[in-house]
This record gives C-alpha cells, structure tokens and sequence, in this order.
C-alpha cells in the first residue's frame, strides 16, 4: 500500500502481483491529516485483508510545510565554529550560541569545551521554554566527541537534542548547521504524525513494516525516522517522479511534471534518470546537506486562485479551497479548463459564475476568460520548466549528475502526472516542444511511487593512517586501524557498514544495490617522508525501484 499525503489530495494505492489493484483520492483535511488517512484506507482496504499487506509506504508534505509555514518549534543552537568563519555568518537564529572548542580537519582536539560555559547555556535554554536544541562542531564528522559532551552537559535542560555529525558525513559547516537546525525544529511535529500513522496501523490491524519515503527517492522504516525528519522534506516531490520512473522505460532526456492543486513540481530526467542535488537541498532559503532529487516547486496548481490585478490575470501562488466548481470560494484555472470543456468534472454552472466578474474586469466572454487563464496557467509553467532547464545547463560541470558526461540535456519526452495532468499535459507539450506522456495511472503517481521505493542510505568513511583512527561519520564512531590499512580496506568497511545501516533502516537484503560514490587517498608528508595517508571513501544505497509497474 502507498499512500501520499498531499497538500490538496491525500492518494493511496494496493498495488498486487506488480499491477495496480485499487487506488483511492480524499480531500485532505490540512487540520486533522488522521482524518485523511483513516478515511482513504478506509476506501481502499474495504473488503480487503489487511493481513494480506506486504508493506506500507507514505510520502508527505508535512515537513515540508511545516518550514514553508513557519509552524515549526524554536531550537537553541550550540555551536563550535573554531577559527575561520565569521560567526555573523554562521548564525541562523537568534537563539544561536558560539562556544570556545575546535577540532581540526583531521579530527584531532586542538582547544577543549567548557562545561561550565554550556551549562549556563542550558539554563538559559530552560528559563526561555526552549525544548529543542542542535549542536555542531565544524569538523565534528572527522571526530564527534565534543558534540557528544555538550550533549551529556545539556541534557537535563532541553526535551531533544539534534547533533550535526548524525545528520550527514559530508563537510559544509553552514549546512549541517542548517540542516541540523531544521531537524529538530520539525521534529515535535512530525514525531506527532509518525505516532498518529503508527495508531492508524493498528487500529487497521496492519503489522507489516511502515516506511515513509525521504527527500531522495528511497524509504527509511518509519519509526526509525523520527531521529531524522529532516530527511523526509520534499518527499511528496519525490514520490511523483519515483512514481513516474515506476511507469515508464525510457533512456531519453525528459522534463516531468506533478500538476496538482497547490503546486506543480519539475524534475528533470538525463538519460532516463532523475537528477539528484549535487550537495544537498534547498527548502525556504535554506541550504542543506540532505541528499534529495532535483526538483523545482512553483505556486501554480489546479486550485490557485486567480484574481484581477490592475486589469491583468495573476494566478496563484495561493491556494484558498477548492475549486468554485466544487463550491470553492474563488476562480481557479480548474473552473477555467471546466468552462473551456477541457474537463467534466465538478459543476459547470459554479465554474461559469466564478469567472463572471473576471470577465467583466477583462471586458470579454466568460469563454474568452477561461482561455486567457488556461493559456496563462500553462505559460507559467512551461516558462518555469524553461528556467530549470536552463539553471541545470548553465551550473558548473563538476555541479551535475555524472550521467550528463559534459553532455547537452535536450528533452525529447514530457511526462505529466497529478490531478491536472490530462487537460494541460498537450498544450504544454506544444509550448515546450516535446512530446507528452500521460501514465495510465497519473493522477495517483505520488502513491505509487512512495508504494514501490526502495530503502536508501549513505555511509562516509574517513582515515588517518597517521593518527592511526577510522572515523564513521554518519555513526559518529571511532576506531582503531594499523599503519598498513588500505583504501581496499575503507571501502570494504564502508560496504559492510552501510549494509548493516539499510538494514536497520528498513530494507531488505536483495533490494540493496551499492555503490562507491567518492574514493580518495592522499599521503601526508612531514619533513620530506611520508607519514601516513588520508583515506575517504563514500558509499551510497542506490536510490531505485524494488519493482516496476506492469501494465
């Protein structure tokens, strides 16, 4: 079962033997998204059995929104920046502050923390209601030890703490500091929904393993990701292209497009696959290190509203309910592509009412009004895909997907989905010049998607022959290794260790396709001998499909 938790419609799939056996779409209720869930499983599993289930895999908007919205927790950050940057450029709230300590690029303790100085830190932390707390050292990757003591001397303070050498093994201290900052700034939120979904299960008498899908493409068991919600933003984007890449088998470059009623997601395909961000994504202006699939979203969707603004159309970027055909409370390019017949849904006459007075400012026939919206509705988008397109070509090579090859990207396919997808998929095609496909199962792709994902993860491994020390960064671990250790060795154990992290995380053994992502060695040298050599090595899971869908 797959279920996806939009910001319009809450979808859900069976999907048996590969093929799609039933699917179900409800309204989702932004106020009580329990609601939401209980009321599309309860469309889909009747007269089913639910001990049938396999597997039960979400996608949803609710981290994402909940940082869009500013609906997320205040947190205190501790921060050991060392020398080099200004702190001033470090800062990402006001309640940020920057300890004495370092650690340098080898791992090795240069300056200690004081205890006393966090303490108090802590306790002004609990004087101002602060439950929520995020601690990063710059090179805490290479050696996790003071985090991990400012941890222990805060931890009668705060509910929950956050440590950036957790949240990803790659260096960018301004991005771990981000992407450590909005993992716990959602966690309370989102551990909520995690719960409510856990309740959900079993009241359904489902007690098959539960996933929700992450920003990448690939699935973290769900009660594991409560420690990371971070991951899980931008994972409604990225059910619609798993979703697509589920139902198509082409090698071409192609332009994919999520049309729902809040927004249209755009991803770009180079040679049948999604781009992924080349460092991590980026969410309401903040930069991260969470590994995630290219995707651009703009406020233009079935149900944006569309007004009159000194005698010209604007569409969007607000979403205020549904359609007027479906007794909404403004226009929407729906009740445009409604008029136009484009579509027969919901009802006409509503729809015809609602663009009444837009005619009337436009001076033309209600008609002429619903072209004019349509056009533009679908200009916005096509002029959007434009930009991503050429945002991608003109970033610096080493920036891009390995699989352009120094490569043009010239897109020969669109692929629509979403609830939108039939009556805008041909004129888009004619304004972008590709030719348009429309899955069978389009308006549910989210779901299906998020059902047929596979288990993703990512293991960095750093050592110093010198220093005689392996460092985990993901794990925070430290051991000890022999002078003779080897590259061989560092990928050998980064294997292993991530393994043993994807099986942790939900996945199975025969879904695991790994492969070694960076592989670099540099000796070190003091005086004119070489003392020892510095090993890193990263492997990936490969975001991926356990299947794709039969037609």
């Amino acid at each position: 079962m797959g279920i996806d938790v939009g910001g319009t419609h809450t979808d859900a799939v069976l999907i048996e033997d590969l093929r799609i056996k039933k699917k179900a779409k409800v309204i989702t209720n932004e106020r009580d998204l329990l609601d939401s869930l209980w009321r599309v499983t309860d469309d889909l599993l009747r007269e089913e059995n639910p001990e049938r289930l396999e597997r039960v895999v979400l996608s949803t908007t609710i981290s994402t929104n909940a940082i869009v919205q500013g609906k997320t927790d205040r947190v205190g950050m501790i921060l050991v920046s060392g020398p080099g940057l200004s702190p001033s450029l470090l800062r990402i709230n006001e309640d940020c502050h920057f300890i004495p300590g370092y650690v340098n690029h080898r791992g090795m303790e240069i300056a200690g923390i004081d205890r006393d100085n966090v303490s108090r830190i802590g306790e002004r932390f609990q004087r101002d209601g602060i439950d929520h707390c995020g601690i990063v050292g710059k090179f805490s990757i290479r050696n996790p030890q003071q985090e991990i003591e400012i941890r222990e001397t805060i931890a009668t303070h705060v509910r929950h703490v956050s440590l950036g050498h957790r949240m990803a093994g790659r260096l960018n201290f301004p991005r771990r500091i981000a992407t450590t900052f909005l993992n716990e700034a959602i966690r309370e939120i989102y551990t909520n929904f995690v719960k409510q979904v856990l309740d959900l299960m079993h009241l359904r008498n489902v007690s098959v393993p539960i996933y929700i899908l992450k920003a990448d493409g690939g699935t973290i068991d769900i009660a594991q990701s409560g420690e990371f919600p971070v991951q899980t933003i931008l994972s409604g984007p990225a059910a619609s292209i798993m979703g697509i890449l589920s139902m198509v088998e082409s090698r071409d470059d192609a332009i994919a497009l999520d049309i729902g009623g809040t927004t249209t997601d755009i991803a770009v395909f180079a040679g049948g696959v999604p781009l992924l961000e080349a460092v991590g994504v980026t969410i309401f202006g903040h930069k991260t290190l969470v590994r995630g699939l290219r995707i651009r979203s703009i406020g233009v969707g079935g149900d944006s509203r569309v007004r009159c603004e000194d005698g010209r159309i604007v569409i969007g970027p607000e979403r205020e309910g549904p359609a007027a055909a479906f007794g909404g409370p403004f226009p929407t390019p729906t009740d445009a592509m409604i008029v136009l017949g484009l579509t027969s849904i919901g009802e006409r006459e509503r729809a015809k009412g609602a663009l009444l007075p837009l005619s009337r400012h436009m001076q033309c026939s209600v008609l002429e009004a619903a072209k004019t919206i349509f056009e533009q509705t679908c200009e916005k988008i096509a002029s959007a895909c434009l930009d991503e397109m050429e945002a991608i070509v003109n970033r610096p090579v080493y920036t891009i997907h390995e699989i352009l090859e120094d490569r043009r990207l010239e897109p020969k396919i669109l692929y629509v989905v979403g609830g939108s997808a039939r009556p805008m998929a041909f004129r888009l095609g004619e304004m972008l010049g590709c030719p348009v496909y429309i899955p069978e199962h389009a308006e549910v792709a989210n779901a299906i998607g998020a059902a047929l994902a596979r288990t993703t993860a990512e293991m960095t491994i750093l050592a110093d022959t010198e220093q005689g020390t392996l460092t985990i960064g993901e794990e925070g671990d430290r051991i000890v290794i022999p002078p003779q250790f080897t590259r061989e060795d560092a990928i050998g154990i980064a294997k292993e260790k991530l393994r043993e992290r994807a099986i942790k995380m939900g996945a199975k053994e025969e879904d695991l396709e790994i492969e070694v992502t960076e592989d670099q060695e540099f000796n070190m040298v003091r005086g004119f001998y070489t003392t020892g050599k510095n090993i890193r090595v990263r492997a990936q899971v490969k975001p991926g499909l356990i299947a794709s869908l039969r037609t």
